[in-house]
């Protein structure tokens, strides 16, 4: 059965690796629900965020093309229980709503939203959350006159993991290379075991 997995990939950053992963997805007719990509906890590092709802066994071998692309160091897939996870939203609605309709400023302190611009004719709110609260406070905002709404991509943080930093010092102390060489040839090695 179909579920949500979040596939994190540590990279270094080239032109053209984003094309080249999206091309994976794309052959195997797998929509992206989600995308984000920013830098890691290690400098010179990029971390890429991906969210799909596949079967396990179709995550797994796309996982494993990932990591054969030249500048990927890593690949992992988790389901959602195995991580922590946030979106955040903007939300633009008229500002004579929100001053006039004392229940809307309500609801939006029950959501936890914050007002990040306010002009005489609109205001802009801010909210962080799973996608299941930023599409609550969607829908309760509809019928007030929503102006225009956007969301982010999913940032994720796996629970178990100690980092790739810690990964990458242990690249370090087994091989006295650079640390990306150590990287590729480890995941070379992987690969080979794989096969």
């Amino acid at each position: 059965m179909k579920q949500e997995f979040t596939i994190t990939i540590y990279t270094e950053n080239q032109v053209g690796l984003l094309n080249r992963i999206a091309i994976i997805f794309s052959r195997r007719k797998i929509n992206i629900e989600s995308l984000n990509t920013s830098p890691s906890e290690v400098e010179g590092i990029h971390r890429f965020t991906i969210v799909i709802d596949e079967l396990e066994e179709v995550v797994r071998k796309v996982v494993r093309q990932i990591e054969k692309q030249v500048d990927v160091l890593k690949a992992y897939f988790n389901t959602n229980d195995e991580i922590i996870w946030q979106e955040l939203a903007l939300y633009k609605v008229p500002t004579d709503t929100i001053a006039e309709k004392a229940k809307v400023e309500r609801l939006l302190r029950a959501y936890g939203a914050r007002a990040v611009v306010i002009r005489k004719d609109y205001t802009i709110f801010e909210t962080t959350g799973q996608r299941e609260e930023t599409d609550t406070l969607l829908n309760v905002l509809g019928p007030f006159g929503l102006i225009e709404f956007v969301r982010s991509a999913r940032v994720a943080i796996i629970k178990d993991s100690k980092g790739f930093y810690e990964k990458l010092k242990e690249f370090e102390q087994s091989k006295p290379t650079t640390r990306i060489d150590s990287i590729n040839r480890s995941r070379i090695e992987e690969e080979t075991i794989d096969l």
